[in-house]
């Protein structure tokens, strides 16, 4: 029981130090990943970097077989999502010494490409996702709508560039017209197709500035969903875990998982003196 509020909950002074030491090793670990495909750095330092690989691999190897080792079903953590996340996390490396091969068929290293699934284990610990998700759920058809009229707006002028413009400025289709118009409402635009005429200077000019209003209003929808949350009265859930199914974010007072029904063990929590 102790093991396992401290690897699986953070409400406690050890738990909470446990999961800041595993998020520090999980950046260092994605660190070492991005330095070593960076060609001028690999050839100075392959073997500190493979040395911290192999390092960051038996830290996080420890870590999962401590977490199937104290849950009261493995199995079920084992097949869950962040249980599946952390097998991935430490696999390429042992892979890659029964498949060397591989490295010589595949210039860009599948396997070690791979090992950025590590990332997937921060979303772990940041209580803001449950949130920001529930925000997108609930604006999800004023985002759709949003989409829509932005979809509708592309098209057609992208029809209309296609017309003032022509295949000779670049304007080949009306496919290809609305790709431009994509770039240009969304600020990116790469360059790529440009317009000459005067009218299709003066209509690129409206679309970005039209741009700029546009992009704010999906951030705007989403905000206004989670402010609208935030000012509920709903207590703050917390990392209490159900040791059954693993679902994380009772509340304190609850004696009962909201997934399964289970009893939930005591709830432990520790304010740092």
């Amino acid at each position: 029981m102790r093991w396992y509020t401290v690897i699986f909950e953070a409400d406690t002074v050890a738990g909470r130090r446990f999961d800041l030491l595993l998020i520090a090793l999980i950046l260092c670990s994605i660190g070492v990943v991005m330095a070593d495909s960076m060609t001028h750095l690999h050839e100075r330092f392959s073997f500190a970097f493979a040395s911290a690989e192999w390092l960051f691999t038996a830290l996080f190897t420890l870590e999962y077989l401590a977490r199937l080792a104290c849950s009261p079903q493995p199995l079920r953590y084992a097949t869950s999502f962040f249980g599946i996340v952390d097998l991935v996390s430490v696999l390429p490396t042992y892979l890659a010494l029964f498949f060397p091969e591989l490295y010589a068929l595949i210039d860009v290293r599948v396997l070690r490409l791979l090992r950025v699934f590590r990332v997937l284990k921060l979303a772990a610990y940041v209580n803001e996702y449950q949130s920001l998700a529930n925000a997108l759920i609930a604006s999800r058809r004023k985002i759709l709508v949003f989409l829509s009229a932005v979809l509708m707006l592309v098209v057609v002028m992208g029809t209309i560039m296609y017309v003032v413009e022509g295949p000779q400025n670049g304007f080949t289709s009306i496919p290809t017209s609305v790709y431009w118009a994509i770039t240009t409402m969304t600020t990116v635009g790469f360059g790529d197709i440009t317009p000459k005429t005067d009218l299709g200077r003066l209509i690129s000019s409206a679309m970005m500035l039209l741009g700029w209003g546009t992009l704010a209003v999906p951030t705007g929808i989403v905000t206004a969903e989670m402010t609208s949350h935030r000012l509920g009265t709903k207590p703050p859930p917390t990392t209490r875990t159900c040791h059954q199914c693993l679902s994380e974010g009772h509340l304190e007072q609850a004696q009962f998982c909201f997934q399964c029904g289970a009893a939930l063990p005591p709830y432990q929590q520790e304010v740092p003196g």
